[in-house]
């Protein structure tokens, strides 16, 4: 392996053979990500009332956000290096905790939640900075920049862990929009300036594997969901649809990402002057909705599965079509900013989610579900033939958006 730069040896040597490489420190330190997913599924069907989907909504935002910004600091530092390897351990003992405080996060006047997401984020800020160095006066910079707001958001994260009610809401939602908006101001910060995207040098490569990889977590979360809930029924006609249907809308998710998305997303970030601004706005924001798809399809699934034949519930309509329709938005607009057009075939897989909407009162669980994956497959497959085989070489991303934006 290339030697690492900067006076700790901490950091990927940028152009070498492992630079963008995701390492299997990485994907271990994503299982805990595996849990966090699964508990906000199962904390949304427990609460599914507007009420709860707002919280679960925050709750949801708040772990994609520590996820991805542990993305961007691993892009930087090499975790090959033991000291790297012992900080994402510290960082997933920390996940777990936070993972383990998710359904009790808004009932109990206690600070697991926000005392562990603030050590992730702060402590992880905190680490880069000393791995850098000196040596690199730019990136060093640049996360003193993160860490003084990170530090300040996480001021009010702790202290909506000390009140209840509104008072922890309104506290927690003041932290995660500081958060959010964070990096669109370049991190500005009194005496220290604010950065450029151009001062993100990150490996684009390994931004979109580590995302694409998140959505993976996040689809297998789905499977597991779907196949816990089918083993304890009863195999009846109705529950074998059920199972069959879930399975269908999975594999035409991950269709829609990976048959051509996920690929044109590496190519293009490869290629790009800015890798910075787009892995922010692409991956960083755009990955939001599409990951957030998932799990709401995942309680879908359940419960599809669970009362297939039941009577359908204002709540359950959202969550059956909300699903797929976060999942098919996000994939139009991630794919919109790669191949600069947005997808007809993903404009149309909108609108038949619409047509549901006024459909879904004379319709079963089962019925809406196997509208709902039906509507994910036209998707899927109308962008698989609209960009045909491509055979032989390899048809620009404008040329892509080109084509599917007019059949």
């Amino acid at each position: 392996m290339p030697e690492s730069t900067g006076p700790t040896g901490l950091l990927r040597r940028r152009g070498g053979h492992a630079d963008g490489k995701v390492t299997n420190i990485e994907l271990f330190f994503d299982l805990v990500f595996v849990f966090a997913v699964t508990q906000l599924s199962h904390r949304l069907l427990a609460e599914l009332t507007l009420a709860g989907a707002l919280e679960t909504l925050l709750l949801f935002m708040a772990v994609w956000w520590v996820w991805i910004f542990t993305a961007w600091v691993t892009n930087w530092l090499d975790p090959e290096r033991w000291q790297v390897r012992l900080a994402l351990l510290a960082l997933m003992l920390a996940g777990l905790v936070l993972s383990t405080s998710l359904p009790h996060a808004f009932a109990e006047s206690d600070l697991a939640f926000a005392g562990a997401f603030t050590v992730m984020q702060v402590g992880r800020s905190l680490f880069l900075v000393w791995a850098a160095g000196p040596d690199q006066p730019g990136l060093r910079r640049s996360f003193q920049r993160i860490l003084a707001w990170l530090a300040f958001s996480g001021l009010f994260w702790l202290a909506g862990g000390l009140v209840e009610g509104g008072w922890r809401v309104g506290l927690w939602v003041t932290a995660l929009l500081l958060e959010y908006a964070a990096p669109s101001l370049g991190f500005w910060t009194p005496g220290l300036g604010r950065s450029t995207t151009r001062d993100w040098n990150v490996s684009g490569l390994h931004i979109a594997e580590r995302c694409a990889l998140f959505i993976i977590i996040s689809l297998g979360e789905s499977i597991l969901v779907t196949g816990a809930t089918f083993g304890d029924l009863p195999w009846n006609a109705s529950t074998v649809a059920a199972f069959a249907v879930a399975f269908a809308g999975s594999a035409a998710m991950w269709w829609l990402y990976f048959d051509t998305g996920a690929e044109r997303g590496n190519r293009r970030i490869a290629d790009s002057e800015d890798p910075g601004r787009l892995a922010r706005i692409s991956y960083t924001y755009l990955h939001l909705p599409i990951v957030a798809g998932v799990v709401v399809a995942a309680v879908a699934d359940e419960l599809a599965l669970a009362h297939p034949d039941g009577h359908l519930e204002p709540a359950s309509t959202a969550v059956l079509i909300g699903g797929p329709a976060l999942y098919v938005l996000g994939n139009a607009l991630f794919k919109w900013t790669i191949a600069g057009r947005l997808p007809l075939s993903h404009a149309a897989g909108l609108v038949l989610l619409a047509l549901l909407v006024p459909l879904a009162p004379a319709l079963s669980p089962l019925a809406l579900a196997a509208a709902t994956a039906a509507a994910l497959i036209v998707v899927a497959t109308w962008e698989r033939v609209s960009f045909g085989s491509r055979r032989g070489g390899i048809v620009s991303d404008t040329r892509l958006g080109e084509i599917d934006s007019i059949m």
